[in-house]
């Protein structure tokens, strides 16, 4: 089996959604739970990531992004009482951005 099936297997055997979007904001690669968590809209792996989002929102992202183009590794979004999201930077071995991806936690505990 090839490093890549390897490592696809373990995204989709992950409990939780993995979306990595790349520079240009089009969606690239979606695990097995964020296939099914955003199965109300089809497939959107090659779509703009901003289609897929209100204003408020689109602002939110390119905000994030903005941060994440000048060195941040992860930022914080949502935190509610069902999950905490992130947004991450993937960088290459050269330390340049390839895009990013959301990151989901379990609620802070209050």
């Amino acid at each position: 089996m090839k490093k890549e099936q390897i490592l696809s297997l373990i995204l989709d055997n992950w409990n939780k959604p993995i979306v990595f979007v790349d520079t240009n904001h089009i969606i690239q690669y979606m695990n097995l739970p964020a296939k099914k968590h955003y199965s109300k809209w089809g497939d959107v792996i090659g779509k703009n990531i901003f289609d897929c989002h209100n204003e408020n929102s689109r602002k939110i992202i390119n905000d994030i992004f903005m941060q994440l183009e000048d060195g941040a590794e992860e930022i914080l979004f949502t935190d509610n009482e069902k999950h905490r999201v992130y947004m991450r930077g993937v960088h290459d071995e050269d330390g340049n951005l390839l895009g990013y991806y959301e990151r989901y936690e379990p609620p802070k505990i209050k």
